[in-house]
């Protein structure tokens, strides 16, 4: 929960380095279900919401198909081989799964709350705002850096991320903020 009057925002994470930790979360942990949805949401960009509502049958092809819970919008998302792998992990450590992806012990989907709580204890710092927010960040970002830092990149993640415009994507991505941090230490 955030203060009245407060502006909360959450930051993306280093690509690279969360899905190194996640995939390790899936080989070693008890929680390796909390490992697969890190995986998933950085190589996919879908919000929370709809991580949430995937079942084990949804994954079984190269691409899931959905209707966005925010927009209504259809999506068709190929699965990456991050995500491939860490399924397959995910299968490994129980094979028996079957239903809902995301679930506890207790056979209940995770909320949104207990994702944000364990993201937080993963990847938190004082200097770090981390929510589930930030898996759909860390995409953007790795998507924009993978495409050289282009405006073409913007554009795409402006149609993936159901922007109006690539403004909204360059501000939501934070990178309007760097930018204009950069004139500050350029004199």
């Amino acid at each position: 929960m955030s203060l009245k009057n407060s502006v909360t925002t959450s930051d993306y994470l280093n690509f690279d380095a969360t899905l190194n930790k996640a995939m390790k979360i899936i080989k070693t942990d008890k929680n390796y279900k909390l490992g697969f949805l890190i995986v998933f949401g950085i190589n996919t960009g879908l919000r929370i919401s709809d991580i949430l509502t995937l079942k084990v049958e949804d994954l079984n092809d190269d691409s899931i198909s959905l209707v966005e819970s925010k927009t209504n919008k259809k999506r068709v998302i190929k699965l990456n081989d991050n995500v491939k792998t860490a399924f397959n992990l995910l299968k490994e450590r129980n094979p028996n799964i079957e239903g809902f992806v995301f679930t506890s012990n207790q056979n209940t989907v995770f909320s949104k709350q207990y994702v944000n709580r364990k993201l937080k204890e993963l990847f938190g710092s004082k200097s770090l705002a981390v929510s589930t927010h930030s898996l759909r960040k860390t995409f953007g970002r790795q998507v924009w850096s993978n495409n050289n830092e282009t405006d073409k990149a913007l554009l795409y993640l402006s149609e993936l991320f159901n922007h109006s415009s690539p403004a909204i994507t360059k501000r939501y991505l934070g990178i309007r903020q760097e930018e204009l941090d950069d004139i500050y230490m350029s004199l």
